[in-house]
């Protein structure tokens, strides 16, 4: 069982910027990968960015250039730095790990991007 809690969501304006962070008991350095999702009210969950243990990143097209997920030396935090926040990045932001074949959510944390 892994165990993970996010934090730095929020309000903030358009233009502005926020850091997501996931906690995790398992070092992103054990498991396969670590993703940061994003459900927005009506619409399904879809993957915005993760990274394998090898160092690989994936970004959704829409957030290219403007999000970075990156961890700390230890390996227990994945943050996602988000930057010239739009309005339709607002969501609940999850992260979720694949520990070889077995997944484990957070519960989420609230971005609202409005002026």
């Amino acid at each position: 069982q892994v165990q993970l809690v996010e934090s730095g969501g929020g309000l903030v304006h358009p233009g502005g910027s926020l850091k997501l962070s996931c906690v995790a008991s398992k070092s992103i350095f054990s498991i396969y990968s670590l993703g940061w999702y994003r459900q927005a009210p009506g619409k399904q969950r879809e993957l915005v960015a993760s990274l394998r243990s090898a160092g690989r990143t994936y970004y959704e097209d829409s957030v290219k250039d403007r999000f970075t997920i990156f961890s700390d030396a230890s390996g227990y935090t994945v943050n996602l730095e988000m930057n010239s926040l739009k309005p339709e990045d607002t969501a609940v932001y999850y992260c979720k790990v694949d520990d070889y074949g077995m997944d484990y959510w957070g519960k989420g944390t609230l971005v609202t991007v409005s002026s």
